[in-house]
């Protein structure tokens, strides 16, 4: 990974190098605060123990990522997104896992504060979309939010199983993993309306191998070394960053 995952240096750092496409990730403290982070445990990416959701506000603050950078605020990063004005693309992940924390109205009150949040700052040809892999809350934005914008993240190959299963919840994009993935159920996917994106995407060979496969969108932890790669040795590869 380049660099401090999820804080404003990275997604800087990024923006610098000519990015202005992003994906994150957003979870709610125990008092209602939304933070930019991966994790639900604090161990691997702070100096903090436990669970963000058990914790307040006040006491994720005080943390330092392992690099020494704050814990970064949903709205700070909503405000830095506000003030570049030619973003084209964003991923908001929804994580919202373990459930027990986020019961049906916290996981109401959590999904309309993003969701509006997002599109009071999305420049008007931007694709800004909302991602999980809990169903429930997609499933609340698209039906109090028609126009919204949605990806299922599933821990599956694309398949004949998953490819039914984002369908069946009228969702237009699948975020599927990439081992197990065939070109021809990516191909199958395309055919039944469906918007494919693979994960992860730690090294070259996985941004290669999701190319070949016919992915739409590739997320990666080392956005300076592939559009290195790309631009000086893959031109071929239709890629907007």
């Amino acid at each position: 990974m380049e660099f401090d995952e999820n804080t404003l240096q990275a997604f800087e750092a990024s923006y610098k190098a000519g990015y202005r496409g992003f994906e994150t990730d957003i979870r709610m403290t125990k008092d209602g605060e939304l933070f930019i982070t991966h994790d639900s445990n604090l161990e691997r990416t702070t100096n903090g123990t436990g669970v963000l959701e058990e914790k307040t506000a006040d006491e994720i603050k005080a943390l330092d990522t392992k690099k020494g950078n704050k814990m970064l605020l949903f709205d700070e990063f909503v405000k830095w997104i506000a003030s570049k004005g030619d973003m084209e693309y964003v991923e908001f992940e929804l994580k919202t896992k373990p459930e027990k924390y986020y019961p049906e109205d916290k996981l109401h009150e959590y999904c309309d504060r993003i969701y509006k949040s997002v599109m009071a700052v999305k420049p008007a040809n931007a694709l800004f979309i909302i991602t999980s892999s809990d169903e429930r809350g997609l499933l609340y934005i698209k039906n109090k939010y028609p126009d919204a914008q949605l990806l299922w993240i599933v821990s599956k190959p694309v398949n004949d199983e998953t490819i039914d299963k984002c369908l069946s919840l009228g969702i237009p994009r699948i975020g599927a993993m990439m081992e197990g993935t065939s070109r021809a159920m990516v191909k199958k996917a395309h055919d039944k309306g469906l918007i494919v994106s693979l994960w992860p995407s730690h090294t070259l060979d996985d941004i290669m191998l999701g190319v070949y496969l016919g992915s739409n969108t590739l997320c990666t932890d080392i956005p300076i070394k592939t559009k290195k790669f790309i631009t000086k040795k893959a031109k071929w590869i239709k890629a907007e960053f």
